[in-house]
């Protein structure tokens, strides 16, 4: 059993603690704003120029003035601020963020990361990444645990090129959650149907395993209908 990209999403946003001021990446990372508990207040930050993200919108809700970072419509919370770009990015690097949750191609044990470039493959530029990479205390990341060809993602050392170096603090994947420590990985939780041995065999990078490491208890359905696993 793993954790479809709405599934990663719910765990990471279990998660988040009251008062966090969290960014959210494009694709999986995004996803999280539509599994935040509404009681909590939690500020989402996108790049593109607003404080206050919402959930994702109905179709009969949709403002087609209101886009996040990941060029998707969003909503705005009670209070929410919208500014300039130039205020984003100061907000990003000034280390007014508690969290930057972003998806990535590989994440290596010392947390360097890759996020930006597959080689081979043109891109226009790493974006606001860095930039976060350098003003959040906390990077997550949320990714699948292998690449489409069956290889890990979380690795010994980094082929792609890097997005910034040793700054990941927790790995989500499908398969597991991970964190990253001064003395190397820690299997925290794996997913039914998998053991520390098993998530081991999935990844190229040394795993220690905690004491507390558990076996994750997640729900098939939540709000929205949306599928959380899958077999």
């Amino acid at each position: 059993m793993i954790l479809t990209r709405d599934g990663i999403a719910w765990r990471i946003a279990q998660d988040l603690k009251e008062g966090s001021y969290v960014n959210l990446g494009v694709g999986i990372p995004v996803l999280v704003a539509n599994y935040l508990d509404p009681q909590l207040e939690i500020f989402l930050h996108s790049e593109n120029g607003i404080l206050g993200v919402g959930p994702k919108p109905k179709v009969a809700d949709i403002d087609l003035d209101l886009i996040s970072a990941g060029k998707g419509f969003c909503t705005l919370q009670l209070g929410a601020s919208l500014f300039d770009q130039q205020t984003s990015f100061v907000m990003m690097r000034g280390g007014h963020l508690t969290h930057a949750v972003l998806g990535a191609i590989e994440v290596a044990e010392n947390g360097d990361f890759a996020n930006w470039k597959v080689p081979g493959e043109a891109v226009p530029g790493v974006g606001g990444a860095m930039d976060l990479a350098v003003g959040s205390p906390n990077i997550i990341v949320a990714m699948s645990h292998l690449t489409n060809k069956g290889q890990p993602k979380v690795v010994k050392n980094c082929s792609a090129p890097l997005t910034a170096k040793a700054c990941v603090k927790r790995i989500y994947t499908d398969m597991a959650i991970i964190n990253v420590t001064p003395s190397g990985l820690v299997l925290e939780a794996f997913m039914p149907g998998f053991d520390p041995h098993s998530i081991q065999d999935k990844t190229d990078a040394l795993l220690s395993v905690s004491p507390q490491c558990y076996e994750m208890v997640i729900p098939e359905r939540v709000i929205n209908g949306a599928l959380l696993y899958q077999s």
